[in-house]
């Protein structure tokens, strides 16, 4: 197994290439949890996640005949990048094999870094399966994003980094996905300073690593649904589940509105952009499920900042509607001029922000001469929102 003087050669390889990211105390996070919180902020390395530590220290560690021939990965996201950056900066080949369904905006990413990409299956695993052939038939050497000593090597000088910063650390929290992240960092924890905790959080939808540190063997899921793709893996792997059974001492997940609240927070007040997977920690944290903490100071990995946009607006939408920042209200009026007037003078007179306005008049539950009116409207807080259904029902535009 690897051991803490390969992680030690690995933060000499990469200095000055990867970026040495802030480890910064959230004071406010702190308050609200009774935690002293560090947050590691790997949502600002230079690919936008931590995989590149990883992959520049496998292709740094490569023969030159390796070099010549080149490397392939297999990746959708982070670590295709990380492969794709590394490669270029040693001059050599690389080709990214990439699921068929991946976004152009991905694509056009890896591509920036002057790699080559193929598009191959319908999934993750169909796009390895592929890419473990053809990197066989073209001696390419292939670069796993976390079974591979040199790979978990790299994500192990992000622990060297946190015990610099902070020697008088209690734990760290760490996200899991296929493993290689935690199995780093616990490696480079573990023999440095035995009595810091590792703690591992996994999502809910992606159950395969938890399932298989509880009954300590590897256990496969058959199917993974998650906000947090970078850590949507449905398979285990034996090699790094050893890691976490040797020196995790604890995993727990989060679902998927955890994860949410925790994107929504980071980027509300943290002014953080953090991915899913990169958010599971604060999501453990902010939901209570490690108030045995309290006290203590804990390091929490921003594992990356690589979100879809699109996703993202959904998830802040989701966040205003839940904090009651924003409410939809609808009510049926008689469809004659001056009705809608009125009823917009009442919000107006409750300083309700309408943001929208829908108007139905054919829908087959309305009577003839009704209307359906949907508004939208930013609001000041429950208060606010209770006040303005009380006002709405004493004008008869709302029932209980």
């Amino acid at each position: 197994m690897l051991h803490l003087e390969k992680i030690q050669e690995a933060k000499k390889r990469i200095e000055g290439v990867v970026a040495q990211t802030p480890l910064a105390y959230a004071p406010y996070f702190s308050e609200i949890t009774g935690i002293n919180i560090y947050l590691k902020k790997e949502n600002l390395q230079i690919t936008g996640a931590f995989k590149i530590r990883g992959a520049y220290n496998k292709i740094a560690s490569l023969t030159q005949e390796e070099r010549e021939y080149g490397v392939v990965a297999a990746s959708a996201g982070n670590h295709a990048q990380g492969v794709a950056l590394s490669a270029n900066l040693f001059d050599i080949k690389a080709v990214i094999i990439m699921p068929e369904s991946t976004p152009l905006t991905k694509i056009n990413g890896v591509k920036h870094y002057g790699a080559e990409v193929i598009l191959a299956g319908s999934n993750y695993d169909e796009a390895y399966e592929y890419a473990l052939q053809y990197g066989k038939e073209n001696n390419l050497t292939f670069v796993h994003p976390f079974e591979d000593e040199d790979v978990i090597a790299g994500q192990g000088t992000i622990g060297l980094e946190i015990l610099d910063k902070c020697q008088e650390l209690d734990a760290v929290i760490v996200p899991i996905g296929g493993g290689g992240l935690i199995a780093g960092i616990s490696t480079a924890i573990k023999e440095t300073n035995p009595d810091v905790k590792v703690i591992g959080v996994s999502a809910s939808g992606a159950p395969a690593f938890k399932e298989s540190y509880e009954n300590k063997k590897p256990i496969d899921s058959t199917s993974v649904r998650t906000i947090a793709d970078g850590i949507a893996v449905r398979d285990t792997s034996p090699i790094t589940l050893e890691y976490a059974l040797k020196n995790v001492d604890k995993v727990l997940s989060v679902d998927d509105e955890e994860i949410a609240s925790a994107i929504l927070y980071l980027l509300e007040k943290q002014k953080l952009v953090v991915e899913g997977a990169g958010a599971v920690g604060v999501a453990a944290l902010l939901h209570h499920k490690l108030d045995e903490l309290k006290g203590k100071n804990v390091a929490v990995v921003l594992s990356g900042g690589n979100m879809d946009v699109t996703l993202l607006s959904v998830i802040i939408e989701k966040g205003l509607l839940k904090s009651h920042r924003k409410m939809k209200v609808t009510v049926t009026l008689v469809d004659k001029p001056g009705s809608l007037m009125r009823f917009t003078e009442i919000l107006q007179e409750l300083n309700a922000n309408i943001v929208h306005i829908a108007y139905d008049r054919t829908s087959t539950s309305l009577d003839y001469g009704d209307a359906n009116v949907t508004v939208h409207m930013e609001t000041k807080g429950k208060e606010h929102q209770d006040e303005i259904h009380a006002a709405l029902k004493k004008e008869g535009y709302l029932r209980d």
